[in-house]
């Protein structure tokens, strides 16, 4: 998978936004604000931070060794994914739904209406 393959499926979810974090070197994507996924290259590789489960996250850490915690976020939250490692791509599709989730559920009820509509 490429970084533009998963910008463009990130971009597919309702009230998804992009901006750059030019200091990092990130294509961040948000939902009302709130971030659930920054798109970048890791030691010239193509990569994605996603927020997960502190449990989710130590899991995935142990399981596979193209995940590991991200460097400008909150470790116990937030882990970075090689988009071209061993992670089949329907897994990464996975974890980015989850952090979507996640986002969603930190936003009033009144904006995850209007997103839902």
């Amino acid at each position: 998978m490429t970084n533009s393959e998963l910008l463009q499926y990130c971009m597919n979810k309702p009230g998804a936004q992009q901006t750059v974090h030019s200091d990092w070197k990130a294509t961040q994507i948000k939902v009302a604000d709130v971030l659930y996924a920054m798109v970048h290259d890791v030691e010239q590789r193509p990569a994605v931070s996603l927020k997960a489960s502190p449990e989710l996250a130590d899991l995935l850490r142990a399981q596979h060794q193209d995940v590991f915690p991200s460097a400008h976020l909150n470790k116990a939250h937030w882990s970075t994914v090689y988009l071209d490692g061993a992670i089949p791509d329907s897994q990464i599709y996975y974890l980015v739904d989850a952090s979507y989730q996640q986002a969603l559920s930190l936003l009033p009820q009144q904006t995850r209406q209007q997103l839902s509509d």
